[in-house]
């Protein structure tokens, strides 16, 4: 059964486990898809608004109607919608980068400084995000909240920009690969398809409409830090 966490009769919130697919895949899949499955378990059409990576968990908003549909595009694409996920990374370490691609492998002070903001380019290969002068501009709120472990890194992350696989790309880029994420550089295996980055909160207090449609203005799931790390695999 699908965990439900909110719905009404133009929306459905959806609480998304790690190892399944938002939305049907563009080429013929036999993976679960919470999509499919959820319009069988409601007995109508949805709409795909947003999605989260196949290795990812956390919250997906659905429209159940055309003009809801319509609705949410337009704040995801003006960028009203706020997310906030929460990862767990290794202690930041350079070893995974290519040695012939320049970086400044910059160490950061996390005793003085929490809160970052990252900007690039980005632009989406065929398995992977890549750093490119022709890439579309990439912004990223990072708060560290300090360690789980000794070595385990929690961190609050904010996308202002939606762009593919972007938190991962960045942790990964400043050193801090996400547990369990193998594409982006972390040593460390989870559980099969899982990565410890969590959609944990979705905000809709910039989308004026959002009291209309009956969404209230922010809803937040719970996050089991130690349950995403799955100390069993560490």
């Amino acid at each position: 059964m699908i965990q439900i966490e909110f719905q009404n009769q133009d929306f459905v919130l959806c609480d998304k486990p790690s190892g399944i697919l938002s939305t049907p895949s563009r080429i013929k899949d036999d993976r679960f898809c919470l999509g499919l499955e959820l319009e069988k378990q409601l007995g109508l059409q949805i709409f795909p608004v947003h999605r989260l990576d196949f290795e990812v968990s956390g919250l997906v908003l659905y429209a159940k109607n055309a003009g809801a549909h319509r609705a949410a595009n337009s704040w995801f694409e003006n960028r009203l919608v706020d997310k906030t996920y929460r990862a767990l990374s290794s202690a930041q370490d350079f070893d995974h980068l290519p040695s012939h691609i320049p970086h400044s492998r910059q160490p950061l002070d996390l005793q003085q400084q929490t809160d970052f903001v990252w900007k690039a380019n980005l632009l989406r290969g065929k398995k992977r995000t890549f750093e490119s002068p022709q890439g579309k501009p990439s912004v990223t709120e990072a708060h560290y909240l300090g360690t789980l472990t000794g070595s385990v890194f929690r961190w609050d992350l904010h996308p202002v920009t939606g762009r593919s696989h972007q938190l991962r790309f960045e942790m990964s880029r400043h050193g801090f690969s996400i547990l369990g994420d193998e594409l982006y550089g972390s040593r460390v295996q989870l559980s099969k398809n899982t990565i410890a980055l969590r959609a944990y909160r979705i905000d809709f207090a910039r989308c004026f409409e959002a009291k209309n449609f009956g969404l209230p203005s922010y809803f937040e799931t719970s996050v089991d830090d130690e349950r995403m790390m799955n100390l069993r695999h560490l």
